[in-house]
């Protein structure tokens, strides 16, 4: 009768554990995860940023905040979300949507900047080709450049866009 009862609660306990690891997630598979490049980044001017989030395999989202060059849009704030946007190990590529005749092109990586800790300026650094595209009528015309867009602090925000008086 003993042996039987330990079988019982053994079968039980057995049962028990197998319930909970069902239940809960395998603490022994875990998601491979590299450097956390999401965050803002300073743009052009001063004022002006860049926000990256980098979501599953490989996918970027974000827009560039920046001053419209246009006797139109002059010192108005226009926001250009990524149309496309792709992470392949540190190398980043975007596209912007076009806004009043103007895109932006990205090419480059995400280097460790002089930052010292995650958060810190600069902690990361896009280093790479912004090719700024404008159309007016049928013409297109572009121009490329290479930038170096610091990281902005973690507990820091751009700041706001000029007022007109």
């Amino acid at each position: 009768m003993r042996k039987s009862l330990i079988c019982i609660f053994g079968l039980m306990l057995v049962s028990c554990l197998i319930a909970a690891q069902e239940e809960s997630p395998d603490i022994n598979k875990t998601k491979p995860t590299g450097p956390d490049y999401s965050g803002m980044y300073s743009f052009l001017r001063d004022g002006e940023f860049v926000q990256v989030t980098v979501e599953d395999q490989g996918r970027v989202t974000g827009f560039v905040s920046r001053f419209g060059d246009l006797e139109s849009d002059k010192g108005q704030f226009l926001d250009q979300f990524f149309k496309s946007g792709k992470l392949d190990g540190n190398k980043l590529a975007f596209t912007t949507e076009t806004v009043h005749g103007v895109w932006f092109q990205f090419a480059g990586t995400i280097d460790r900047g002089p930052g010292k800790n995650p958060g810190d300026e600069a902690y990361y650094v896009l280093n790479g080709k912004l090719t700024e595209s404008n159309t007016d009528s049928k013409k297109v015309s572009s121009k490329s450049r290479e930038v170096a867009f610091k990281q902005f602090p973690q507990d820091m925000t751009p700041a706001p866009p000029p007022k007109k008086d």
